[in-house]
């Protein structure tokens, strides 16, 4: 049914220059079509597809977007970061809707906890390539949720720009450390057509604890990925699909004056020590 249609769809796209694009728009055009045949939807609901398409792009801002949180909730974005992926470096998972703004330059060792109230954290480990080599200068961009679970963007009037980010530069040695405070589970924005999506799905919006890493340095290949709190809630059932179990990382309780002293946060404090490695690019 439709067979006919299908293909001169298809062939519509004959001319088209870029052979990737041509290959992408035909699949695409495959799939929806079998997609329409298999379940049959009637007009109201193909019109309240739309709309619903039409609405996310309506909540995409210049500080939130609605579309890579649909991706999210679908399994999309996961998937697309697991054919992507290499093997030897550090697992990649999602950019998740908060990466819409830049990160503040900052020197190791800075607080990106500019309002305080959560628990003290270190977080501190190296940049290596997948021999084991470290790799100096190399930059990470960080960003999370503060204490109470949202991110700078969602609460400007209570939250300062750049609250929670820092792009830091690797020592010499490939070493980064910066202090934080351990971070909570929190919901995703379920205001927009998203949350619509998972309250009439019976789904709940919530993704364990996490901070979110971009690495990367010259001659290797960038990696985008979080950590993950070891024992938080979640961790199996994370909304947007997104736990590696490499990456669950323990926020080690710490009471240690002198080591505080030297990280310059109160003692006790937590601790989290991990290692980003990146693939080059020829390997």
């Amino acid at each position: 049914m439709g067979a006919e249609l299908t293909e001169a769809v298809v062939d519509s796209f004959h001319g088209t220059t870029d052979p990737r694009l041509r290959t992408l728009l035909a699949a695409l055009t495959r799939h929806l079509h079998a997609f329409v045949r298999e379940t049959e939807p009637t007009m109201a609901e193909w019109e309240q597809a739309v709309d619903f398409l039409t609405a996310t792009g309506q909540t995409c801002t210049d500080t939130r977007q609605e579309f890579i949180l649909l991706s999210d909730v679908l399994g999309v974005s996961m998937l697309v970061e697991t054919v992507n992926s290499d093997e030897g470096g550090t697992e990649s998972t999602v950019l998740g809707p908060f990466h819409m703004t830049e990160s503040p330059v900052r020197a190791l060792g800075a607080d990106i906890d500019l309002v305080g109230g959560g628990e003290p954290c270190v977080v501190s480990g190296r940049v290596l390539s997948a021999d084991g080599t470290p790799l100096p200068g190399a930059l990470l961009d960080v960003w999370q949720a503060d204490g109470n679970g949202f991110y700078d963007v969602q609460q400007p009037e209570v939250q300062p720009a750049g609250n929670g980010r820092g792009l830091f530069t690797a020592d010499d040695e490939g070493r980064f450390w910066f202090r934080t405070c351990v971070p909570s589970p929190y919901p995703i924005p379920t205001d927009g057509p998203v949350g619509k999506l998972l309250r009439a799905t019976g789904r709940h919006p919530y993704r364990p604890a996490h901070i979110h890493f971009i690495a990367t340095a010259d001659g290797h290949e960038p990696v985008t990925t979080h950590i993950f709190v070891a024992g938080s809630d979640y961790l199996d059932s994370d909304a947007v699909f997104a736990v590696r179990r490499s990456l669950v990382q323990d926020f080690t309780p710490t009471d240690d004056p002198s080591l505080a002293r030297e990280f310059a946060v109160p003692n006790p404090f937590r601790h989290a020590r991990f290692d980003l490695v990146l693939n080059s690019v020829d390997s």
